[in-house]
C-alpha cells in the first residue's frame, strides 16, 4: 500500500544473514545508519526510502544490529518476500502502518486473518470474500466487523448482513441488530441483493475505466454505495415494513419523565388515601344506621333467661323483683304518691350474673329489651357516641314499657376530666340529659352494670339518674352449691358425686368460673370415653382452674421426689393435730404450674371473720413443711421449696402485729404496712413481735412432727407411691393401713 509502512516478519532461523540479505539484495548505493526502532510495542528496523517505508519485525527483542538504508524501497521488498522464514504482517493503527494487528494467543491464526483481510482489500466487490473475512472475525474482533461494514463501502449480501447483525449483538446494540434482522427477514430482501448486485457491477465499470483512480475516491465511490444501498431499503415505508426511529433521549427528557412519574405516583397514593377515607366514613354512617336497627331489632325478641335460671344470688333478686312488679303494675307504687327508681345500677366482680339478672327482670316483665355494650357507643368519629345514645333512648320510648341495660357503663360513664376535650365528654354528657328527659310514667327502667364504681362519674350515679344500687357479691358455699346443681342437670354425671364437697373447695369462685369448671370437666370425661362425669373429674377441673396443668412431662429425680414427699407430708400432719386448723381435703406431689406439690384444707363454711387461734394454726401449718425438711434433711440440707410458705406465714404473723391488734406489746393498734414510716423504736418493736410469732409456730411443728415421726415416714412413703392421696387416704397412711387407691 502505498503511502503506507509495511512490516514483514523475520524469523529466528533467518536473524543471522539478515544484515546481509540487504546488502546483497540491494548492492550498492548511498548508506545511511539507523538503530533499532519501536512501534506498536514491535521491535525491529525502519527502513525509510524515496519511495516508502518498510519495518523489519525481528522476533527476537535482544536483537539489536544496525542497518544501513537503501533508496530503492522495490528491491527490498522483492529480496524480503522471496525467502522462507519472512512474512508480512499488519498493525492496529491505519494511520501509521496502514493495516491492522490482530493480539490474538496464535500467531499462525493472526497472520490467516491478515491474509483474509488482504484479499478482502483487493476483492471489495465481491461479497463471498468480505463474508468470509467477517466470519473469521466474528469470535474475536467483532467491533472490526461493524466498522467495515459501515465505514468501507465493501460488496455485501444477505450472509455478510446476518454476520453484521451477530456482530452488533455480541457488541451489546441490541436495537440496531433487530432493525437489521428485521430488514433481513423482510420483503426487501430481494430488492436490496438487486440493488447492491447493480451498484456492484457500476462500481467495478468505473474502476476498469478509472483504474489510476486513488483508493480514496473508490472508499468515497463504495462508501455512497452502502449509504445509497440502506438508504434506499430502508425508505420504502409499507404496512409491514414501517421504518422505526430509535432517538436517544437528553439528561433534561430523563429529568423530567422522572419527576412526571413520581408526581403520578404521589397524586395517585393521594387519591387511594382519599377514597379510603371517604369510604370509611361511609361505612361508619351505615354501621350507625344499621346500629340503631339493630338495637330496634333486638327489642323483639325477648330474653331466655328467668329468675329461676339464676342462682346464688339471692338478694339481688329480691331487690330486682320490685323493678318487675312496677312494669307489671305501676299503678301500685303512684297511688301512694311514690316514684320507682329511674336507673338500676349493677354492681359487682366480673361473672356474678350481672346481665343475666337485666334479661331476666325484662323476660319477668315480659317488655322489650334493649342491650348495649359501653364499647359500643363510641368510635373513631366524634359524635357518634352521643347520637347513639339518643337513638337508644327514641327507640325505648317508643316501644316503652321497655328495659335498656347498658353493659361496662364505665365505659363510657367514667369520671371527667377538666383537662379533657370536649368531644371525649359528649358521650357522657348526652347520657345524662338522656337520663332526666322522661319521667317515671313512661315506663322506662335504665339498668347498668359495672366491675368499678368507684370509676364513674358522681354526677351519672346521684339521686334521679342511677339512684338504686344492687350489689352482685360473689357467691357463698350455698350459692356455689346452688349454682353448681344448675349447671350440672344437664350434664351425666356419676351417683357418687358430692358437690357440697366442690363447693367447699372453690371460694370465691364465680358463676362463670363454676360453669366453665363443669365444662371442662365434661370435657375432659368425654376424651377419656366415659360414660358419665366422675367426682375425679371435678377435682381435675378444680385443680387446674387455681393452680394450673399437671407437668405430667417434668423430670422429677427421686431424691427430689422424696424431698417434695416429706414437705407435704409435714403439712398434712401438723393440719391433723394442731386444733383450729382447717380440715384436710388431699395432699399431692405432682407439679402444678410453679409448685411440686400442694396439701389443700378446705372449710366447712364460708368465713368472713377469723380468730388468733385460727392465724396461729394457718402460721404452724405453713411452717410445717420446713420443718420436716429439717427433721429428715437435716438444716444444711434444707430446699427452696419452702419460700412461699415462709411468704405466707410471715404475711399472717405482720397482719396480726399490725392491723388485728394482736399482740400483746404492739399493742390493739393500726399501722401501715409500710413499716418504713414508723420509727425506729417501733419498728424494732413491730419486727421482733412479728419474729416471735413465726419463731414460736416453729416451735410447736417440731414438737407435732418429732412426735409422729413415724406417721412422717408413713405418710411421706404413701405419697410418693401413689402421689395423690384424700384425707380419708391420709388418715389410713398414717395409721399403717393399707391404701386402696383408684386411679
Amino acid at each position: 500500500m502505498s503511502g503506507g509502512i509495511q512490516v514483514f516478519l523475520v524469523s529466528k532461523c533467518f536473524k543471522r544473514g539478515f544484515g546481509n540479505l540487504i546488502v546483497g539484495a540491494i548492492g550498492g548505493g548511498k548508506k545511511r545508519v539507523y538503530s533499532e526502532r519501536v512501534f506498536e510495542g514491535l521491535r525491529g528496523v525502519l527502513f525509510e526510502c524515496n519511495k516508502g517505508k518498510i519495518f523489519v519485525l525481528i522476533d527476537s527483542r535482544r536483537y539489536t544490529r544496525e542497518i544501513q538504508q537503501f533508496r530503492k524501497i522495490k528491491q527490498v521488498k522483492t529480496c524480503l518476500s522471496g525467502n522462507p522464514g519472512v512474512r508480512k504482517i499488519y498493525t492496529n493503527e491505519a494511520s501509521i502502518f496502514g493495516q491492522r494487528y490482530y493480539r490474538t494467543s496464535s500467531q499462525s491464526y493472526n497472520c490467516y486473518l491478515a491474509d483474509l483481510e488482504e484479499k478482502a482489500n483487493a476483492s471489495m466487490n465481491d461479497p463471498k470474500q468480505q463474508y468470509l473475512y467477517y466470519k473469521s472475525l466474528l469470535n474475536s474482533y467483532p467491533e472490526f466487523i461493524i466498522s467495515r461494514y459501515e465505514d468501507t463501502g465493501a460488496a455485501r449480501n444477505k450472509d455478510c448482513d446476518l454476520i453484521y447483525a451477530k456482530a452488533l449483538e455480541s457488541t451489546g446494540q441490541m436495537e440496531k441488530a433487530m432493525l437489521v434482522r428485521k430488514h433481513i427477514n423482510s420483503d426487501l430482501g430481494n430488492t436490496y441483493s438487486d440493488n447492491s448486485t447493480q451498484k456492484s457491477e457500476n462500481t467495478h465499470a468505473n474502476t476498469q475505466e478509472n483504474p489510476s483512480g486513488s483508493n480514496a475516491n473508490n472508499n468515497q465511490l463504495l462508501s455512497n454505495y452502502s449509504n445509497m444501498s440502506m438508504v434506499q431499503s430502508f425508505s420504502q415505508n409499507t404496512k409491514k415494513n414501517p421504518i422505526y426511529v430509535v432517538t436517544e433521549e437528553s439528561r433534561q427528557t430523563k429529568i423530567f419523565k422522572w419527576a412526571r412519574f413520581i408526581l403520578s405516583f404521589t397524586f395517585v397514593g393521594y387519591l387511594i388515601v382519599l377514597l379510603s377515607t371517604i369510604f370509611a366514613e361511609s361505612a361508619g354512617v351505615l354501621r350507625s344506621l344499621n346500629k340503631s336497627q339493630d338495637i330496634e331489632a333486638s327489642g323483639d325478641n325477648l330474653p331466655d333467661v328467668k329468675f329461676s335460671d339464676i342462682c346464688g344470688v339471692d338478694e339481688a333478686k329480691e331487690d330486682l323483683q320490685e323493678v318487675v312488679d312496677f312494669l307489671k303494675n305501676p299503678e301500685k307504687f303512684t297511688a301512694l304518691g311514690g316514684k320507682l327508681p329511674k336507673g338500676v345500677l349493677l354492681i359487682g366482680p366480673p361473672g356474678t350474673g350481672k346481665t343475666m339478672l337485666a334479661k331476666a327482670v325484662a323476660k319477668e316483665a315480659g317488655v322489650s329489651f334493649f342491650f348495649m355494650s359501653g364499647s359500643e357507643f363510641d368510635e373513631m368519629y366524634v359524635g357518634i357516641g352521643a347520637k347513639r345514645v339518643r337513638e337508644l333512648f327514641n327507640i325505648a320510648k317508643n316501644r316503652s314499657p321497655s328495659i335498656v341495660f347498658i353493659d361496662e357503663l364505665d365505659a363510657i360513664g367514667s369520671k371527667r376530666n377538666p383537662k379533657d376535650s370536649a368531644y371525649i365528654k359528649q358521650t357522657l354528657n348526652q347520657l345524662l340529659v338522656e337520663l332526666d328527659g322522661f319521667s317515671n310514667k313512661e315506663g322506662i327502667i335504665i339498668m347498668a352494670a359495672t366491675n368499678f364504681p368507684e370509676s364513674l362519674d358522681p354526677a351519672l350515679i346521684r339521686p334521679g339518674r342511677f339512684d338504686k344500687h344492687v350489689i352482685v357479691p360473689l357467691p357463698d358455699i350455698r350459692g356455689r352449691l346452688s349454682i353448681l346443681k344448675q349447671h350440672t342437670k344437664k350434664i351425666r354425671m356419676a351417683n357418687d358425686i358430692d358437690l357440697t364437697v366442690l363447693a367447699r373447695g372453690t371460694p370465691g369462685f364465680s358463676g362463670a368460673d363454676l360453669q366453665n369448671l363443669v365444662n371442662q370437666a365434661a370435657i375432659k370425661s368425654s376424651k377419656l370415653n366415659s360414660t358419665y362425669v366422675s367426682m375425679k373429674d371435678l377435682e381435675w377441673a378444680r385443680d387446674k382452674i387455681l393452680m394450673g396443668t399437671e407437668r405430667k412431662n417434668a423430670f422429677i429425680t427421686e431424691e427430689s421426689k422424696r424431698n417434695t414427699a416429706y414437705h407435704e407430708g409435714g403439712h398434712a400432719l401438723v393440719a391433723l393435730y394442731t386444733p383450729g386448723a382447717m380440715k384436710l381435703h388431699k395432699a399431692t406431689i405432682i407439679p402444678r404450674g410453679s409448685s411440686l406439690g400442694m396439701v389443700m384444707q378446705l372449710p366447712d363454711m364460708d368465713k368472713y371473720t377469723e380468730s388468733k387461734k385460727e392465724f396461729l394454726a394457718k402460721i404452724d401449718v405453713a411452717l410445717g413443711g420446713r420443718v420436716a425438711e429439717e427433721l429428715t434433711l437435716g438444716k444444711d440440707n434444707i430446699t427452696s421449696g419452702s419460700l412461699s410458705d415462709i411468704q405466707n406465714a410471715t404475711a399472717i404473723a405482720k397482719a396480726m402485729v399490725t392491723q388485728y391488734g394482736m399482740s400483746d406489746k404492739v399493742g390493739p393498734v393500726a399501722y401501715d404496712q409500710d413499716l418504713s414510716r414508723l420509727s425506729s423504736s417501733t419498728k424494732a418493736l413491730v419486727e421482733s413481735e412479728i419474729k416471735t410469732l413465726l419463731e414460736e409456730a416453729q416451735a410447736r411443728a417440731t414438737n407435732i412432727l418429732k412426735t409422729h415421726k413415724k406417721e412422717l415416714d408413713r405418710l411421706a412413703k404413701a405419697l410418693i407411691e401413689f402421689e395423690t392421696l384424700t384425707s380419708d387416704e391420709i388418715e389410713k397412711a398414717i395409721r399403717g393401713e393399707k391404701i386402696d387407691h383408684l386411679d
